[in-house]
């Protein structure tokens, strides 16, 4: 009878794991579907117009995707090539980057949230309420205003002031431990005076250019973005993405609870801040070139986690794949929606996120820990 119970249980786990797989294979169709239509529309549009069928073959132009001396010079910074014609320079050298950046941006905050979500056994957790955007904000805004010539390592230093943000919220959270709420408490006080600060820099910018860029990014935009940009964040956000599939064992621990986890023998302290820092980085390289794009890393990873489940790993799949469809979507809808006014991406996701919140706030009794 024993064996029976546990080869039944067996098949019911492996069905469990068959299901979930097939419904993040349908999520990571999907999110790609959304991604190239989003993307041809974006190409498409501007002040050199395309059809979609041209912007099809100027995307996937094997002229270009498979020419060495164009990726040198997209990703080092080289010549562009001489032969490129002007529907080729006008997509690929202005208006892919742009989408590319917010692939970056859109899988770097929904990772990040994920990660955020399940170290701090919190669903109301993101880089944004725990206070690590806005530090890592106020780094990258001194930088654009007073230290321009520290631009190739503004990821690095926007880590840096997020990681500080994070080890604040955590001191001030801390009490015999801490708890979701304290967390979340902790990370709106942290928040509100970093964003306070950032404010207050502009009383002490003279050049207007300088704070209209600035105020620009606050907003969250990918307005002008280009090659640099995504040179800026790839290889953080690269390696963000390796570290974080890297510890997903230690995630699902972490998941079980700060007690379950001791007993496996796991340093709880030491991993949650090894996993934040991961976290931190992922977050950083989406601030330094986009600015502070709210809603993403806290809405994708609810979003994905009512699909596939809690799974560390299929969440994380999930969350690469619809943080970028969602943002570049959204980014979008900024670009036509008042066109030829471009409203920064921020606030359509703000728009989208904030009554995403309010209905999984009605929704759900218990909302806050994971």
């Amino acid at each position: 009878m024993a064996r029976l119970f546990n080869t039944l249980a067996q098949r019911r786990d492996t069905w469990s794991g068959w299901y979930a797989n097939s419904k993040l294979a349908v999520l990571v169709l999907g999110s790609l579907a959304i991604l190239l239509s989003a993307t041809l529309l974006q190409v498409s549009f501007g002040a050199f117009p395309l059809t979609l069928v041209d912007a099809w073959y100027t995307v996937f132009d094997p002229d270009v995707l498979f020419s060495v001396d164009v990726w040198r010079a997209f990703l080092l910074g080289d010549e562009i090539p001489k032969w490129f014609t002007p529907r080729q320079h006008v997509v690929w050298n202005i208006r892919l980057p742009r989408i590319l950046v917010g692939v970056l941006v859109g899988a770097n905050l929904a990772v990040s949230g994920a990660i955020f979500q399940i170290i701090t056994r919190n669903e109301l957790a993101s880089p944004y309420i725990l206070g690590v955007s806005d530090g890592a904000g106020l780094v990258v805004l001194l930088t654009l205003t007073m230290f321009s010539g520290l631009l190739p390592v503004m990821p690095v230093l926007a880590a840096l002031g997020g990681g500080v943000a994070f080890l604040l919220v955590y001191a001030i959270a801390w009490k015999n431990g801490t708890s979701p709420v304290r967390l979340v408490l902790a990370g709106v006080v942290v928040g509100t005076v970093f964003s306070s600060v950032q404010r207050a820099l502009f009383f002490f910018i003279d050049n207007l250019g300088v704070v209209m860029s600035a105020q620009t990014w606050l907003s969250g935009s990918l307005l002008g973005t280009d090659w640099a940009q995504v040179r800026i964040a790839l290889p953080f956000t690269v390696l963000a993405m390796i570290l974080a599939f890297v510890v997903t064992q230690e995630l699902d621990v972490l998941l079980l609870g700060e007690d379950t986890a001791d007993s496996l023998g796991m340093p709880v302290e030491k991993v949650r801040f090894a996993v934040a820092g991961i976290a931190i980085l992922s977050t950083a390289a989406a601030i330094a070139v986009a600015g502070l794009v709210g809603f993403v890393g806290l809405i994708v990873p609810h979003i994905v986690r009512n699909i596939v489940g809690s799974d560390s790993r299929r969440l994380l799949i999930g969350c690469l794949f619809l943080g970028p469809a969602l943002l570049v979507g959204a980014d979008v809808g900024a670009r036509l929606a008042l066109s030829p006014i471009q409203l920064p991406v921020g606030i359509i996701t703000g728009l989208v996120g904030g009554p995403y919140f309010l209905y999984l706030m009605r929704k759900k009794e218990n909302l806050g820990e994971v």
